[in-house]
């Protein structure tokens, strides 16, 4: 076996034991291990790429549709109100495993789960040309 074959593809493979949910052509979807909420669950592509933009548009097309399947499942059998999907791409992002992959984390109010966002303003002018760069 490959030194480069990523954890989920050995849990595709069948050569890790997991606690699988969801599978069909394209995605394959399992509980976490290590989860942040019950219910939390991984959502992959089959095909193992790293970057979410190295998918092809049908794979990204069925990672969604099997995220938006999955979270009111979820939520039912867990008893929960609301979901995050994260989703990282590249170690700077917090990306660990190099094989795409969302997280459906369920939530409750008062669950203690949360993010920052370090948000700052930016000036018109500034926005215009970041938008004028990107669509270039």
């Amino acid at each position: 076996m490959s030194a480069s074959v990523s954890i989920f593809t050995r849990i595709i493979r069948g050569e890790i034991p997991c606690h699988r949910v969801h599978e069909d052509a394209l995605t394959f979807a399992f509980l976490d291990i290590a989860p942040l909420a019950p219910g939390h669950t991984l959502v992959i592509p089959r095909r193992e790429v790293a970057l979410l933009h190295e998918l092809t548009a049908d794979e990204a097309a069925a990672l969604a549709r099997t995220a938006a399947l999955l979270a009111p499942r979820i939520l039912a059998a867990v008893g929960a109100t609301a979901y995050n999907l994260l989703q990282n791409n590249g170690s700077a992002a917090g990306q660990v495993v190099p094989h795409v992959h969302v997280h459906i984390i369920p939530r409750r109010e008062g669950d203690g789960l949360g993010y920052r966002w370090n948000a700052r303003s930016a000036a018109p002018e500034e926005l215009a040309a970041l938008a004028t760069k990107i669509r270039a």
